[in-house]
């Protein structure tokens, strides 16, 4: 059964909803259509605003060969194979859907058929372009910015849903809005599978042909069939939480688990790498440096090879991630100073570890009598580093750990009963 997304798609620019900026009458994407060159170019903007919809409709407004690919199950293989096709058509357009999760290798297997205009390459993507696209195929681009849908748009969709669904002999009464609309948030897909979800339930069980679509019903229909709802970005928020709580409680078989259903549900492994290289810093920390090394690398790594081979790459740092000596020693050192920080101003530097480098400012005394610790025993020499007002104050307390306890030993043998360690 075809889903209402797919029924409700646009086919032509009059009927395309959102983005007035680019499309409406006059506007500066809409005049290259009508012109009938368009440049190479790549929509940036959140999910279901519209960009695949919009790739669509320039292909059939100009009656160009369309061909699509998805970065996430398509590789420079299958790249190839649709610029050997597109040699034999005139003015083919090639869509890429999530074209940030291509790996440089990937990208630069474009560049000579964008250049040679073999093909007009639109892309799609939801971070940004400057980050994620290889320089030398966005200066081949134009780059246009799609914007979230607003009310307005979620409510002519909602129009437009409920005209289709009177063709269809089911007449919808919608009496209120902010449940479906909160649930959407501005993505259209969503709005569209969530109401659809709430027709067919609520039609299944009505003797009539009416269906009431009103808060209660939505949030009641949505919450009984949340993963089918969701399963595009399943449960996103409460999966990367999941995973990252597996590491820090020291689970590796329970890390590979959430990983695993976020390499399925089709989650950007970019974000995943970053997330596990913040965890490295903020859960591990000096307890084992090498987490943060490890987890640098493997967000190196996934940038460059992308899916499907970095997801062994990501199970790899979860792994050692999740089975590593744990420590938040480091990020609460921190929490501990901006704390102080927000309570005591801007503290002046001592006059001895300031930088003096004029003539003046040595005159004034500073840098006077700053201590250069190399010239002592054991590279250490006792001298005050913080503002006179905050003498003695302890941010950082090692962790309970044998490499935080042998730094704890070095920090007592420099300062003694100064910190208290």
């Amino acid at each position: 059964m075809t889903p209402l997304a797919e029924i409700l798609r646009p086919r032509t620019l009059d009927d395309y909803i959102g983005q007035q900026h680019l499309v409406g009458k006059g506007a500066v994407l809409r005049s290259l259509i009508d012109s009938g060159r368009i440049p190479s170019m790549i929509f940036w903007g959140p999910p279901g605003i519209g960009k695949t919809t919009l790739a669509m409709v320039i292909s059939q407004t100009l009656n160009r060969p369309f061909y699509t690919l998805s970065a996430i199950s398509s590789g420079v293989k299958e790249v190839r194979e649709v610029i050997e096709k597109a040699k034999a058509e005139e003015g083919a357009i090639l869509f890429i859907d999530e074209i940030h999760r291509f790996s440089k290798s990937q990208q630069d297997s474009l560049l000579g058929a964008v250049e040679r205009g073999v093909v007009t390459l639109i892309g799609a993507t939801t971070e940004n372009p400057s980050f994620e696209v290889i320089s030398a195929l966005l200066s081949r681009c134009q780059v246009y910015v799609l914007k979230e849908f607003g009310l307005e748009e979620m409510q002519q969709l909602l129009d437009r849903a409920t005209a289709y669904y009177a063709t269809q002999g089911l007449t919808l009464q919608v009496k209120e809005t902010d449940a479906l609309f909160r649930i959407s948030g501005g993505d259209a897909r969503k709005l569209l599978n969530a109401l659809e979800l709430v027709v067919d339930r609520m039609s299944a069980t009505s003797e009539t042909k009416q269906v009431i679509v009103d808060n209660a019903n939505v949030t009641t229909v949505i919450q009984q069939n949340l993963a089918f709802y969701d399963k595009q970005g399943e449960m996103h928020y409460d999966i990367i939480s999941a995973f990252i709580k597996s590491m820090r409680g020291s689970d590796p078989n329970a890390a590979v688990y959430w990983l695993a259903r976020m390499i399925e549900g089709g989650e950007d492994p970019v974000f995943i790498a970053r997330r596990m290289l913040i965890f490295a810093s903020e859960d591990i920390g000096n307890s084992n440096p090498n987490a943060l090394l490890l987890a640098n690398a493997c967000f190196d790594a996934v940038t460059k090879i992308g899916y499907p081979e970095c997801r062994l790459t990501l199970s790899q740092c979860a792994v050692y991630l999740a089975s590593s000596v744990k420590s938040n020693s480091t990020y609460m050192a921190l929490n501990n100073a901006q704390q102080v920080v927000r309570q005591t101003g801007d503290l002046p530097v001592p006059l001895h570890i300031r930088n003096a480098p004029t003539k003046l400012m040595k005159q004034l005394g500073y840098s006077e009598g700053y201590k250069y610790a190399h010239d002592y025993a054991g590279n250490f020499v006792d001298q005050e580093f913080l503002p006179d007002q905050l003498r003695g104050v302890k941010f950082y307390e090692p962790g309970q750990n044998p490499r935080e306890e042998e730094t704890r030993r070095q920090l007592r043998a420099h300062w003694g009963q100064k910190y208290g360690y």
